[in-house]
């Protein structure tokens, strides 16, 4: 257990995580779009992302026959869509769409416009996909829904949601939106957003309000994604038997490196302690035991691989996010030659460890 301890702090060691970053890439949560051609689903990628049209139309990759994937930030992904492009066709089979997402399949979004009615082929898939019993959450969205009179716009809606309900039962959610507003606004955006977080909590710290109180603040968004990336592959590696002593604490000393390097502090025992000490003089023992606690845990039969190892991923998840944020507060004030409370340090690891715990997604399995 003390063995973890010390590879976690020596700056020195440089072990191989290419194991653990693959099985996150392929277990990226992801949203599942379904919809016809032009009705949105890439200004509802944009929405989320915030990139423009040219960036997004140009991160797509083919991932199956009938499917192409969009991974963001696609340096460091932390999300994925999948876009199926196959819904017009007579014999579409929904079976390698099915297994690409996977066991990360989080929700299918489907897009539909509020305008038109005629919605055969996407029924058809859903009907498809509802056998498979393999997705857990539909969203539906109808969009452009600014183009119709408010009492002809409720009637689509209406009958739009009613045609999906029949196929997927009660088990849905719905949200009208447009993206085309002349403002460049979309309407019911945060309405959106709310929905989103519901089947992907991740979403709620990749687009949550940018309205900073400090400049520290304002700083950390510029690190938030390669935290999350880092977290993500940390909570991932945890789903690997065997992996998550090693792999866990190897992770976040990767990271805690990087970032200091990106703030211009140097990354070494001393820095790494003084960091550590501002959360509690336990804090460096009770990381040790409930690291060891929660691999000993995955080891009880059926329980320990099903449980054990969806708890350890979001434990895992939740300190290497506790541990991301504040180690860049900690590292923006010391390059500013900045002194940091400790109550300040401990309460912010506290919230974000909760905040990267829901984020996760492993806390509602």
């Amino acid at each position: 257990m003390f063995e973890q301890i010390k590879e976690f702090i020596n700056p020195s060691k440089n072990p191989d995580l290419t194991q653990a970053h693959e099985f996150q890439r392929q277990h990226l949560p992801t949203l599942w779009l379904l919809g016809k051609t032009g009705a949105g689903k890439s200004s509802f990628i944009q929405a989320v992302t915030g990139l423009s049209s040219v960036e997004v139309g140009n991160g797509f990759e083919p991932c199956t026959m009938t499917a192409q994937a969009y991974e963001f930030p696609q340096d460091k992904p932390v999300m994925r869509f999948l876009d199926t492009r196959g819904l017009g066709e007579a014999d579409y089979n929904p079976a390698q769409d099915l297994k690409e997402i996977g066991e990360s399949g989080n929700a299918i979004v489907v897009v539909m416009k509020a305008d038109e009615p005629e919605q055969s082929a996407v029924l058809k898939a859903l009907k498809q996909i509802k056998k498979n019993k393999q997705i857990k959450h539909l969203l539906l969205i109808h969009s452009a829904v600014l183009l119709s009179e408010v009492n002809e716009r409720a009637r689509q809606v209406a009958f739009n949601e009613n045609q999906v309900y029949e196929v997927w039962g009660k088990d849905l959610q719905s949200v009208s939106v447009d993206f085309e507003q002349d403002d460049g606004r979309v309407y019911n955006y945060d309405l959106l957003l709310s929905e989103l977080t519901n089947i992907l909590p991740v979403i709620n710290l990749l687009v949550e309000d940018k309205e900073h109180a400090t400049v520290e603040s304002e700083n950390f968004d510029k690190m938030q994604n390669e935290v999350l990336w880092y977290a993500g592959s940390a909570s991932a590696s945890d789903l690997i038997p065997g992996v998550g002593l090693v792999s866990v604490p190897a992770i976040q000393a990767k990271m805690l490196h990087g970032l200091a390097n990106q703030y211009g502090v140097e990354w070494n025992k001393r820095t790494f302690s003084e960091l550590i000490g501002t959360l509690g003089s336990g804090f460096a023992l009770q990381y040790s035991v409930k690291l060891g606690a929660r691999q000993l845990i995955k080891l009880i039969p059926v329980y320990g691989q099903t449980v054990g190892a969806v708890t350890a991923a979001a434990m895992s998840f939740g300190t290497t996010y506790g541990l991301g944020r504040t180690a860049c507060y900690y590292f923006y004030h010391k390059s500013k030659g900045e002194a940091v409370s400790d109550q300040a340090m401990q309460e912010l690891y506290k919230n974000s460890l909760k905040k990267g715990k829901a984020a996760s997604g492993y806390e509602k399995n």
